[in-house]
C-alpha cells in the first residue's frame, strides 16, 4: 500500500506532468535506486535497476501506474547479478518488456522488501523527458542512497556528464537527431550503457566524442565489435556497459614518462594521459585495447610545439617511447592510433655528423626527431648504406604506429626469436609485405627500389590514402621512363608511387627499380607518405 505522505508529495508532481503530457510521454523512476539504462518505448518499460545497499533486499517489485496512479502492471524481479566497482558491490536487478498501455504520463514504482517480507517503502519519481532531462525526486524517500541519473542533452547533441554516468535515454535521444554526440565530462571517466547506442550502431558515421580537461576521444561506433564483446562476456549487446577513461598520470607514474623523454634529450610538452576503455557485462570486465581502424584523440599542450614535436606512446613494461601519427595546433595535439595506451608529447632535435651536406638531411632529421628512424650510432646515420627488407619493414610499422605481432608465423625464414619477427608479423598482418613463392620473406636481403615503392604504397593505402588508377593510367605513368621494362611485378605500385609523388626517378629518364635502396631514400619516401596522409605536419 502506498504511504499517504508519498502520495501527497507525488500529487504535486502529477500537476506538472499533466501540463507536459501533451508534449512528451513521461517515464518515472523510483528514488533510492540507480538507473543506468531504463527506457519506455512502444508501450514497454525495460532496463536495469540497482542499489548499493542491497543486503536488506530479498526481492523487488516493479510497478507501472497510469496518470491516475492506477496500477497497470506489476512484475516481481528475481533476475540479478553482482558486480564490484571501486570496492563497492552492486546487485543489478533486471526487468524486461513490461507491457503497458500508452498514457500521457507513466509512473514507475518499486517496492523494497525486507528479508521478512514486510514492505519498507514505495516511492515515485519523475523524469520529464530525455531532451529536458530534469529529474525530480520526492523528499523523504526510501532509506537507500543513490537516485536516477539525469543528463542534459543540449541543442548541438552534446550531453553534460556530471556524475560519471550517462543514461541510455539521453544517448538515444541525442543520436536520434545527431550523428556525432559529445559527452562533456566533469571528471575523467564515463559509464556508457550500450542499450542507448543500439540504433546508433546501425547509423553510418555514428561517433561518440568523450571530452574532458585532460583530452578528447573520438570513438566511431564502427570501431567496436559489440557482438563479439557481448559473446565473450555471455550477455546480450544491450546489456553491455562501456567505461571510457581519460586520466592524467600522477606521482611516480608521471615521473617515469618524464624521465623517458629526458633520456632521449627531449622536452615534454603535455601531461602523460592514459586513454583506456573497459567493457562490462554479466559481472565480468574486459579491456578494449585495439580497434579495427585508426581512432582520433587529442591532448592539450603546455607549450607551443615546433615541427619536430611528436606524440609518443609510453610502454610501462619497457619504459620505451614510440612514434604516434599526429598533427599540432597552437594549443593541442591530435593523434591517431588503433589502440589504447599512455600518451604524451615530446620535442626532440636529432641530427647526425654524416648528413650535414646530404640531400636528405632535412627528411632524416625530421624522422629521427619523431623517433621513426634511428642512427647506426648516436652520431652516424650512414645515409647511403643499403637497407634490408626487415629493416624497412620495421620503419614502416613504426611510421604507422602499429604494435609488433608476436607468435605469428607468416614466413618460413622468420622465427620467433629474430629481432625483426614482431615487425615483419605486423607488416604482414597489415598487408604491407608479401613473401616469395617459396614461402620465405628473405629478411636480410637488401630491398630494391621496386620493393620499396610497393611497401610505401601499401602503407599509404593502409593509412587511408586512396588513388584510383586504371591499366591505361599505369602504362601512361611508366611510359616516360626508359627502364620501366625492368619492373618485375610491381607496375601498379611503382605507378602509384610516381603519381602520388611518393617516388621520383633516379635521373630524368630512369627509375632504377632493380637497384638496392638506401637508408636516405627510405627515409625520404616515408616522410613523403606520412605528409601525404597527414600523419605528420
Amino acid at each position: 500500500m502506498v504511504k499517504p505522505t508519498v502520495m501527497k508529495k507525488t500529487a504535486g508532481l502529477l500537476v506538472t506532468l499533466l501540463l507536459l503530457s501533451a508534449l512528451v510521454p513521461v517515464l518515472a523512476f523510483a528514488a533510492g535506486l540507480n538507473y543506468g539504462n531504463i527506457t519506455y518505448k512502444d508501450g514497454k518499460v525495460s532496463g536495469t535497476v540497482y542499489t548499493d545497499t542491497y543486503s536488506l533486499i530479498q526481492s523487488v517489485y516493479v510497478n507501472v501506474y497510469d496518470q491516475n496512479q492506477s496500477l497497470i502492471k506489476s512484475v516481481y524481479v528475481n533476475s540479478y547479478y553482482d558486480q564490484t566497482v571501486d570496492g563497492v558491490t552492486y546487485r543489478y536487478y533486471k526487468f524486461d518488456n513490461v507491457s503497458v498501455g500508452v498514457y500521457s504520463a507513466v509512473y514507475l514504482g518499486s517496492y523494497y522488501t525486507q528479508l521478512n517480507g514486510s514492505v519498507l517503502e514505495t516511492v515515485y519519481s519523475t523524469t520529464y523527458s530525455a531532451a529536458i532531462s530534469h529529474t525530480t525526486t520526492p523528499s523523504g524517500g526510501c532509506c537507500y542512497g543513490g537516485g536516477p541519473i539525469g543528463n542534459t542533452v543540449n541543442a548541438d547533441g552534446s550531453i553534460d556528464v556530471t556524475n560519471g554516468q550517462v543514461s541510455a535515454s539521453a544517448l538515444k535521444d541525442a543520436f536520434d537527431k545527431h550523428t556525432v554526440v559529445t559527452l562533456k565530462l566533469s571528471g575523467e571517466k564515463v559509464e556508457i550503457p550500450v542499450e542507448g547506442l543500439i540504433d546508433a550502431i546501425k547509423k553510418d558515421g555514428a561517433t561518440l566524442v568523450i571530452q574532458s580537461d585532460s583530452g578528447t576521444y573520438e570513438l566511431p561506433l564502427s570501431a567496436i565489435d559489440f557482438e563479439a564483446l557481448a559473446k565473450e562476456l555471455g550477455v546480450d549487446v544491450e546489456d553491455l556497459t562501456i567505461t571510457v577513461s581519460i586520466s592524467e598520470l600522477t606521482g611516480d607514474d608521471a615521473q617515469e614518462v618524464t624521465d623517458a623523454v629526458y633520456e632521449l634529450g627531449g622536452e615534454q610538452l603535455s601531461a602523460a594521459v592514459d586513454f583506456s576503455i573497459t567493457v562490462e557485462g554479466n559481472g565480468k570486465e574486459i579491456s578494449l585495447d585495439t580497434f579495427n581502424q585508426y581512432v582520433k584523440r587529442t591532448v592539450p599542450l603546455t607549450k607551443e610545439a615546433s615541427k619536430t614535436a611528436t606524440v609518443v606512446l609510453y610502454n610501462p613494461q619497457t619504459g620505451e617511447l614510440s612514434f604516434v601519427p599526429a598533427l599540432f595546433s597552437d594549443s593541442e595535439a591530435q593523434f591517431w592510433r588503433q589502440g589504447n595506451s599512455v600518451y604524451t608529447v615530446a620535442e626532440c632535435d636529432k641530427t647526425f655528423d654524416d648528413i650535414s651536406d646530404h640531400w636528405a638531411k632535412a627528411d632524416i632529421e625530421l624522422l629521427a626527431s619523431k623517433l621513426i628512424v634511428d642512427g647506426v650510432t648516436d652520431t652516424e646515420f650512414q645515409p647511403d648504406r643499403n637497407i634490408t627488407r626487415a629493416e624497412f619493414a620495421a620503419l614502416v610499422v613504426r611510421s604507422l604506429g602499429l604494435n609488433s605481432v608476436s607468435g605469428a608465423t607468416y614466413f618460413d625464414d622468420v622465427k620467433d626469436g629474430d629481432w625483426f619477427a614482431g615487425v615483419v608479423g605486423a607488416a604482414a598482418q597489415a598487408g604491407i609485405v608479401d613473401g616469395y613463392e617459396d614461402g620465405t620473406f628473405r629478411p636480410q636481403a637488401e630491398i630494391t627500389r621496386e620493393e620499396l615503392a610497393a611497401m610505401v604504397v601499401r602503407a599509404y593505402e593502409f593509412a587511408g590514402g586512396e588513388v584510383a588508377i586504371s591499366e591505361s593510367s599505369i602504362a601512361q605513368a611508366l611510359s616516360k621512363w626508359s627502364d620501366a621494362d625492368k619492373i618485375v611485378w610491381g607496375q601498379r605500385e611503382v605507378a602509384l608511387a610516381l603519381v602520388t609523388g611518393l617516388m621520383n626517378g633516379m635521373t630524368s629518364t630512369t627509375l632504377e627499380t632493380d637497384a638496392q635502396a638506401t637508408r636516405a631514400q627510405s627515409a625520404t619516401m616515408l616522410k613523403r607518405f606520412l605528409s601525404e596522409v597527414e600523419f605528420i605536419d
